[in-house]
Formats: C-alpha cells, structure tokens, sequence
C-alpha cells in the first residue's frame, strides 16, 4: 500500500484520530468520573503526543537524519533487524 497523496484525505485521517481521542478520552473519564481520572487521561494524551513528536521529528531533525520511519512498526522493526544483525 503507499502513501496517501490526497489532501482531504490526509485531513480526513487527521480528524478521525482526533475524533477517536475524544471519545476514548470521554468515555474514560465516563467510566470513572473523577478528577484524578481526566487529569491522567490528560498527562497521558500529552505525553504520548511528545514521545510520537520525539521519535519522528526530533531524532531525525537532530540525531541522525537518516532515522525516517513510516510507524512506530516499521521502526521497532528496522531497530530490531539491526541488533540482531549485529549481535
């Protein structure tokens, strides 16, 4: 499969995450009303989003710019494939 080349649809895939945090988040603190409860879906919606940006932005950006990944899969993999190599 390749890479979606279409604007509306990248943004369409865009929203549908989007729309997918929402209502795991709502339904999460539905489950359990409580404030500690919105806050660690909270702390837990932020540091995901960082670590996301950190591993595809940041390590290519300032580590090594030959580090580009289309996932979190294929980087798992590729990092994998290369200790086992080298073991």
């Amino acid at each position: 499969m390749g890479d979606i080349r279409s604007r509306p649809l990248i943004v369409l895939k865009g929203l549908l995450f989007l729309a997918m945090s929402v209502l795991a988040g709502v339904l999460l603190v539905a489950e359990s009303p409580r404030w500690q409860t919105a806050a660690l879906a909270g702390v837990l919606a932020w540091a995901s989003a960082r670590s996301y940006y950190f591993l595809f932005y940041v390590l290519h950006a300032y580590v090594d710019p030959s580090l580009r990944y289309a996932g979190i899969g294929a980087m798992l993999s590729n990092l994998m494939g290369r200790r086992g190599g080298g073991a």
